[in-house]
């Protein structure tokens, strides 16, 4: 009985406690007004930085992710390494790990005559597997076939834009373009990919690989797709890739493989042995003179690129981005908590009169210690909830100006946290000296 007697007493003092903080906010509304815009602007500031970040962070992964789970791009970077086409339809035999490729040929510019109408698209060269090495599928008609890319048939796939411009959002499939001066025969239309994603798959045409090498007068293809069914899969063609190519281009250390550092050459830091090991070679003048100056300037002649590791560290880039934002706005919260501070203090020497009448009558240094702090609380809270609607709003006003930002949970828990703890702790001081005011000490000052 005697212990739900105490229990009850404590409820009641802290009841009154919490009367008596809100009583001293209401008392002067202007300065608690000011108190309260000063946190308010730091988790508005928190809210809106972090959200425009994380709204950063998503596009640039989901730009990425448009361009194929699992892809590897092999890409020739000068003109003394060329692809053969062979070499690319060969490449799922003898890499482990790989389970599509096909070459790419790239033709910019390509004149196409649409009945009266002429302009200018890029053409890419590719065959049949593009719809699953890239994770792109056919909303109209069907992709070309591989009897269509050794036939070199004049046919042709359409992205989604081009598609949609030629008879108003009607299929287009069986109608003939002119490429190049060539009649080319609509045999479908990729789905749409969007605004900035799939490297504007949806503004190019795709032609059988075979067909675009005679559009580029060219034998040999500078990239080649590559697709694995998992990211360990990928993981493994990486390291077999980086060998192959190594000994096709005959050094030992210019492959970026997947992880971003070097892959040691055959025989170097690894037990393991490949079918065709390479034999020293006497130093001598070179054959191919541009080859030389290639290999002397540091370039890499060809680069074997994961499209799962750009991904991942494109989002990691930009996960620090939003944290520093997050920190630099956070400065603007440690403010407000400092005027809190100096707005308890100036509180306490003001209200000596009501802190001595309180302790004469009985009140303990723990009902005037929570008083005080729950003072400090309640600016906190209403700097919260007032700074997250400022933060929403000016994400939202932002999202209307083409930037891609979001409201995140995290940034809000965020600002929440830091905005409590600063009040509390800079609450903690003012509520201290309030508390330990002796009772004839503080009526004197009145």
């Amino acid at each position: 009985m005697q212990k739900k007697g105490k229990i009850v007493s404590l409820l009641v003092r802290l009841k009154f406690s919490a009367q008596m903080a809100l009583n001293g906010i209401t008392s002067n509304l202007l300065r608690t007004f000011l108190t309260v815009l000063g946190i308010a602007i730091g988790v508005a500031a928190v809210v809106s930085l972090m959200g425009i970040g994380e709204g950063a962070r998503k596009s640039i992964v989901a730009q990425f992710e448009s361009l194929g789970e699992n892809v590897i791009v092999i890409k020739s970077n000068t003109e003394t390494v060329r692809f053969e086409t062979e070499e690319a339809e060969e490449l799922p035999e003898r890499v482990t790990g790989i389970e599509y490729a096909t070459p790419v040929v790239y033709q910019e510019k390509t004149p196409i005559r649409w009945r009266r109408e002429e302009s200018e698209m890029d053409i890419v060269g590719v065959n049949q597997n593009y719809p699953l090495i890239k994770d792109h599928k056919v909303v109209s008609g069907n992709f070309f076939t591989s009897l269509h890319v050794k036939q070199r048939s004049p046919v042709a796939v359409l992205g989604f834009n081009v598609a949609n411009s030629l008879l108003n959002g009607r299929s287009p499939v069986g109608q003939i373009l002119k490429i190049n001066g060539l009649n080319y025969r609509v045999v479908g239309v990729l789905a749409e990919k969007g605004k900035g994603k799939g490297d504007g798959i949806d503004n190019k045409i795709l032609i059988p690989y075979t067909s675009a090498l005679k559009i580029a007068e060219k034998k040999d293809v500078e990239e080649i797709w590559a697709k694995s069914n998992s990211s360990e899969d990928a993981e493994l063609a990486m390291v077999q890739l980086g060998r192959i190519y190594k000994r096709k281009v005959g050094i030992g250390g210019n492959i970026v493989p997947a992880n971003g550092s070097e892959e040691p050459a055959p025989g170097e830091g690894t037990d393991e042995t490949i079918d065709e090991p390479l034999e020293p070679v006497e130093p001598e003048k070179p054959e191919n003179p541009d080859k030389e100056n290639v290999f002397k300037k540091g370039e890499e002649p060809l680069t074997i690129t994961s499209l799962n590791n750009l991904v991942k560290e494109a989002d990691q880039a930009n996960k620090i981005m939003t944290v520093l934002l997050g920190g630099i706005a956070a400065v603007s919260l440690l403010v407000g908590g400092i005027g809190i501070m100096n707005i308890m203090l100036v509180a306490v020497t003001e209200r000596t009169s009501e802190i001595g009448v309180r302790r004469a009558l009985g009140a303990k240094q723990e009902d005037l210690l929570i008083q005080f702090l729950l003072e400090a609380v309640y600016v906190s809270i209403i700097g919260c909830i007032l700074g997250i609607i400022l933060g929403a709003w000016a994400v939202t006003v932002v999202s209307r100006y083409g930037l891609n930002a979001i409201v995140s949970m995290q940034s809000i828990k965020i600002a929440i946290g830091v905005a409590l703890s600063s009040g509390v702790l800079f609450g903690v001081y003012p509520a201290i000296n309030a508390s330990s005011l002796p009772p004839v000490e503080a009526l004197k000052r009145s």
